[in-house]
């Protein structure tokens, strides 16, 4: 089963880091948000990835064309110009990388991957800012038991600020970053059908618009409630907390060994 991932949006909320790089780019522990993705489906046997690029993309093909080198051991003869590689790190990866324009919607840029999808076979779609310690092979069989077209991954995320419990002006319990308010919301990491396509009219649809809506009306959306980890890294601060969770070795998300 493909894994693509949507890479080509311009991140303008971490403007600190995307003026200079996509924001998949973006390092977490040395090591682009991108990567760790990647190594999340990988830990579950999923190696073949389709990369969606638009802003700065050639950036991302620079990172994987060198890949291999810069997890080898290298020697290079300067006079003729070999270079010998020597124990190599690489994963088993099979990475197709996609033009999928610059100002192009999700919804675009996941219709123009179709000529790389097998046309019988789901396929994986998740977001190039997100992590999350979902077990993918759980996600799949879920899919698969609900014989619908679409699964998305829902969850409950935390509240941004502690709340209070108060009796008058006495408080009476202190939680800090609560769960939201009960709803669920998009995490990414949907299994699709390819005929999900045809729910996408072209460049300009917004995937989590129309085509979503049109699935769901349909009885033909699932979802998938995760009740562990998940973080999206929109902010500067979240990138920060995900840097930390990481060098402290905490890293939920971390599921590879």
């Amino acid at each position: 089963m493909k894994v693509v991932i949507l890479a080509g949006g311009l991140g303008t909320r971490l403007a600190e880091e995307t003026d200079i790089r996509p924001k998949p780019m973006v390092q977490i522990g040395e090591r682009p948000m991108l990567w760790h993705i990647m190594k999340i489906y990988s830990a579950y046997g999923f190696n073949e990835f389709i990369v969606c690029l638009g802003y700065k993309g050639y950036m991302i093909k620079e990172y994987f064309f060198n890949y291999r080198l810069h997890m080898a051991d290298v020697t290079i003869d300067i006079h003729n110009g070999s270079i010998e590689t020597h124990q190599n790190y690489a994963e088993p990866w099979k990475i197709t990388l996609v033009e999928t324009g610059s100002a192009t919607m999700t919804g675009g840029r996941l219709k123009r991957i179709r000529p790389y999808l097998d046309d019988d076979e789901d396929f994986c779609l998740t977001y190039g800012d997100g992590v999350a310690d979902v077990n993918i092979s759980d996600l799949v069989e879920f899919h698969k038991k609900q014989g619908r077209l679409a699964t998305v991954t829902a969850v409950q995320p935390a509240g941004r600020f502690g709340t209070l419990d108060l009796d008058n002006s006495k408080v009476t319990q202190f939680v800090e970053k609560p769960r939201g308010d009960g709803g669920w919301i998009n995490a990414g990491f949907f299994v699709l059908n390819p005929a999900v396509l045809d729910y996408v009219e072209g460049d300009g649809t917004v995937w989590e618009q129309d085509p979503i809506r049109r699935l769901a009306n349909a009885g033909q959306l699932s979802a998938y409630q995760h009740t562990g980890f998940w973080q999206a890294m929109d902010t500067l601060r979240e990138k920060q907390m995900l840097e930390t969770m990481w060098n402290e070795n905490a890293a939920p998300w971390k599921v590879w060994s």
